[in-house]
């Protein structure tokens, strides 16, 4: 006997219509109910969720720790008041979602007027093109021309941070996005990036055949990636899901490894300093990359616009469906003739070049690497930053990237930089309670994965 239940209007087969539009439960229902653990509720396991959000963010806002006395902030927020004041409002705020149901009207009702304006947008958009257009275009020159407002340092960090993690997401979204794979290692390829950047400027102990202007070294990167890519993704992508997480990983590893003990190829611990500025030498036209960061923002701002113009063609096209088909149910996609390991190692591979791009860029504006810039934890950010916009959506994936990468500096002034993780950990907590789907979703992806906050 199939019973639905949701909270108590649960209606079982066998009971009359008039109990069904009274609302009355059933006993089946009830019955079923009760042999419910009460923990394995959705609506009980959000309490639980919230509850410890709040106790983090009591240990977050409360006082330092003392190198003297290891455990003094644990034991002045855990006998305080602040810790009683984060629960109740995790638990207020639980309480309103749960069961106020005239707040949930008044939200709802506030979110639909806000959303009517974008639901009028979206056929308007697909009936002008040239308003299309015309809105790329206002906002490519917004990005140009408001870093010219901003001082040094956050134009430092819309660089370093911003623009280097947009284009790690962009090339993540292509292979767990798009194809489905869990790509834990992807960071990797950002290190085989810009070491390949210095190979081909000479400044490794082993030195090259021939040194390249340091622009060239941004295609050079790319199809070293890429084959990277195809190296690693030949004999692993057969498999799939946690498995696969877990090559991808221990090829991060490798990676990380040899960067670090091969001192007569990479340099080692010590790094690698001197890597030179962009440059350009055509003739008359001559310009030479320098420290302000500006001129790094503007062409990551042209090399960011050209692989979303890329990859929105590359999503509609026969290997974007096929992608798409793998993702949903890779099985049903090999059984209708799909060589679903060839279309795989092709998202992995565009994925791994992409991060090369961004190596490529970001060791030719800092002029040093190490290791130490290529951690495990990257690969772990990049990861979140795609969740958080939206898997599978590039405006999802600018927005979300570019948010959860600028947040470290906006906290910079309010909270202190040992804490700032913090407040971005429990960001994602609360996102992936009441919105899974992420900011802006895919349409297939806004469609499967129901909103947070349902039982």
């Amino acid at each position: 006997m199939s019973t639905t239940l949701h909270g108590t209007n649960a209606v079982a087969p066998g009971r009359g219509p008039a109990a069904a539009a009274a609302g009355r439960p059933s006993a089946e229902a009830l019955a079923a109910l009760r042999r419910v653990r009460w923990y394995r509720l959705p609506r009980w396991r959000r309490l639980g969720t919230l509850t410890a959000v709040g106790v983090l963010l009591a240990v977050m806002t409360g006082e330092q720790g003392s190198g003297a006395d290891l455990l003094f902030s644990l034991r002045t927020t855990f006998t305080g008041t602040a810790l009683w004041a984060w629960t109740a409002a995790a638990v207020a705020l639980w309480a309103v979602a749960e069961f106020g149901a005239a707040p949930r009207r008044v939200v709802a009702s506030g979110a639909k007027a806000a959303a009517a304006p974008l639901t009028r947008i979206r056929p308007a958009l697909e009936r002008r093109p040239w308003l299309r257009v015309t809105l790329v275009v206002a906002g490519l020159a917004a990005a140009v021309l408001l870093p010219l407002l901003f001082d040094r340092s956050t134009n430092q960090v819309l660089v370093d941070w911003v623009g280097i993690y947009i284009l790690l997401a962009l090339g993540l979204n292509v292979v767990i996005g798009w194809a489905g794979l869990l790509d834990l290692g992807f960071v990797a390829f950002f290190a085989i990036g810009g070491y390949s950047t210095a190979f081909w400027s000479g400044h490794l102990p082993i030195k090259p055949p021939f040194e390249l202007n340091p622009f060239l070294s941004i295609p050079v990167a790319m199809v070293t990636c890429l084959l990277a890519g195809i190296l690693l993704g030949a004999p692993t992508l057969r498999l799939r899901g946690d498995y696969l997480a877990i090559v991808t990983l221990g090829f991060h590893e490798i990676i990380y490894l040899i960067a670090k003990n091969a001192e007569s190829v990479t340099g080692g611990s010590l790094g690698v300093f001197g890597i030179p500025h962009f440059s350009v030498d055509l003739g008359p036209l001559q310009y030479r990359w320098g420290l302000d960061p500006l001129d790094y923002l503007w062409l990551l701002i042209g090399l960011i616009t050209g692989l979303v113009l890329l990859f929105r063609k590359l999503e509609r096209s026969k290997i974007g469906r096929t992608w798409e088909a793998i993702r949903e149910d890779e099985v049903a996609a090999a059984a209708h003739g799909v060589d679903t390991v060839k279309y795989k190692l092709m998202a992995f591979a565009i994925g791994a070049s992409t991060s090369g791009i961004a190596g490529a860029v970001y060791a030719s504006k800092v002029g040093f690497i190490n290791p130490e810039n290529f951690p495990l934890l990257y690969s772990v950010l990049v990861l979140a930053y795609v969740i958080f916009g939206g898997m599978g959506s590039v405006p999802g994936v600018l927005l979300g990237a570019a948010l959860l990468a600028y947040l470290p500096h906006g906290l910079k002034d309010v909270v202190d930089q040992k804490d700032r993780f913090m407040y971005l950990g429990a960001l994602l907590v609360v996102m992936m309670i009441y919105r899974p789907q992420g900011l802006l979703p895919a349409r297939r992806r806004r469609r499967t994965v129901p909103t947070g906050g349902q039982s």
